[in-house]
């Protein structure tokens, strides 16, 4: 997405989801203490986005130590914070212009110099982003501070275009030197996403997703399936958390409606992603403006 496709309201739409999105991640953080758990942050974050005035774009995450990505705690599967390297991923649209930042928490106080890895990364890059930059030089500069660190980026992770309900597009922001010789924009809109990791450099599915989204509308014999489909067909295509049907449908019913169709395709699955070697991992990310420099549309306020 180019900001020059948009009229001056959704301009405004989309830095307002910046700020919220920026806000939420400092929400989340402050509510991350050892004892407490996962799914009580993750719900108070979901509702302090709706409190600013926008909409989850996909549920609050809090991905663990080999975790990368794409773990959403439920009632049974609900951590309590203990020592944990945690990746915290949030995303909030206001009329379907998005804003999605990350960064990572050392509970342990043992990974700092992994979760400096990241973080430097994405503002190494950020620096470097201009219009006429190439985006193998983007991923390049992340490749060189992550390996400067003794770590490997997670190349099949990356950062992402951004449209409206629309979380991943073109182009993608490799996290290493792809080879892509496209020049970025005047006005492009995108996340960069760096990941280091002290395994393989390389994220593998895992199991039991909790995180689904709408695909395309097929007929459904139970009613209960029929009533959950009418409810997530609300969510504009966006990713949606288990946790926020849970406590509207009885457990089995809802596992059911899920699987059912997951295996229809009406919904896709999410699963957790891993490092393949298992080592840990750090995120750290932001969404950019590109003017004459870029612009961190999900920076902290002071």
């Amino acid at each position: 997405m180019n900001i020059s496709s948009l009229s001056a309201e959704e301009a405004q739409e989309l830095k307002k989801a910046g700020k919220i999105a920026a806000q939420a991640l400092e929400f989340c953080k402050k509510n991350i203490k050892k004892g407490s758990n996962m799914l009580e942050a993750v719900k108070k974050t979901d509702q302090k986005i709706l409190d600013m005035g926008g909409h989850p774009a996909f549920p609050s995450q809090i991905s663990m130590d080999q975790i990368a990505a794409h773990f959403c705690p439920v009632k049974n599967d609900n951590p309590v914070f203990s020592g944990q390297l945690l990746k915290i991923d949030i995303g909030a649209h206001v009329n379907g212009f998005i804003g999605d930042n990350a960064c990572t928490i050392d509970l342990s106080g043992e990974n700092n110099d992994l979760a400096e890895a990241s973080e430097d990364a994405l503002k190494n890059a950020i620096k470097a982003i201009a219009p006429g930059v190439k985006i193998c030089e983007i991923g390049r500069i992340i490749q060189e501070t992550i390996s400067g660190y003794g770590f490997s980026p997670i190349r099949n992770l990356g950062g992402h275009g951004l449209g409206r309900y629309s979380i991943h597009e073109k182009p993608t922001i490799p996290n290493y030197d792809n080879g892509d010789q496209r020049e970025i924009n005047e006005g492009d809109i995108f996340a960069v996403e760096p990941f280091a990791t002290k395994g393989h450099g390389v994220v593998i599915e895992t199991s039991n997703p909790t995180i689904f989204s709408f695909i395309k509308n097929k007929p459904v014999r139970d009613n209960t399936s029929r009533q959950i489909l009418n409810e997530i067909r609300n969510y504009h295509n966006l990713p949606f958390a288990k946790w926020w049907l849970e406590e509207k449908y009885p457990s089995f019913k809802l596992n059911f409606a899920l699987k059912q169709m997951a295996n229809m395709g009406i919904i896709k699955e999410y699963p957790p992603l891993a490092d393949s070697g298992s080592g840990l991992v750090s995120q750290a990310e932001h969404t950019i403006l590109v003017e004459d420099k870029a612009r961190i549309l999900t920076a902290a306020e002071d």
